[in-house]
């Protein structure tokens, strides 16, 4: 279900919105909200609900590994996009799972019209690294 209200989407957005997600601000085109799940302190496994006002998106990135590694999404409220190099774009729904393999450029974030989160499950591995690119560009953006 689509939320352009963001009081009506903070009803359903169970893991909560989080902080700004400022570290990260100059990858994504629009504002984000980052709520950790899990201490990266206490844990090797690092959970956080994502959340994108409209028309916010990531900028194409790859999660490097050379074993193991990548990225899972787990989307839990609102309606978004994810999208690989050269495939058509995916629509995200509540309960939408995404496995992105590492070495696999990507991008992802909220639809025009709604809000959007999802929680990102960074998946260990050996020689991990994230590699940010160029944005997504309002062209390729808008047509989907």
């Amino acid at each position: 279900m689509k939320y352009s209200d963001k009081q009506e989407f903070e009803k359903v957005n169970v893991f909560g919105t989080g902080m700004p997600n400022s570290a990260f601000a100059q990858y994504f085109k629009g504002d984000s909200f980052l709520n950790p799940l899990t201490d990266p302190q206490k844990s090797s496994l690092f959970l956080a609900n994502v959340t994108f006002e409209p028309k916010c998106r990531n900028n194409w990135h790859i999660h490097h590994a050379t074993s193991g590694g990548g990225q899972i999404l787990i989307c839990t409220a609102g309606e978004g996009w994810y999208m690989e190099e050269g495939k058509a774009a995916v629509s995200l729904t509540p309960g939408t799972v995404i496995c992105i393999p590492p070495n696999v450029k990507h991008w992802h974030g909220a639809k025009s019209d709604s809000w959007f989160s999802h929680i990102s499950v960074e998946v260990p591995g050996e020689n991990t690294s994230n590699e940010w690119l160029e944005p997504v560009t309002d062209e390729e953006y808008n047509k989907l």
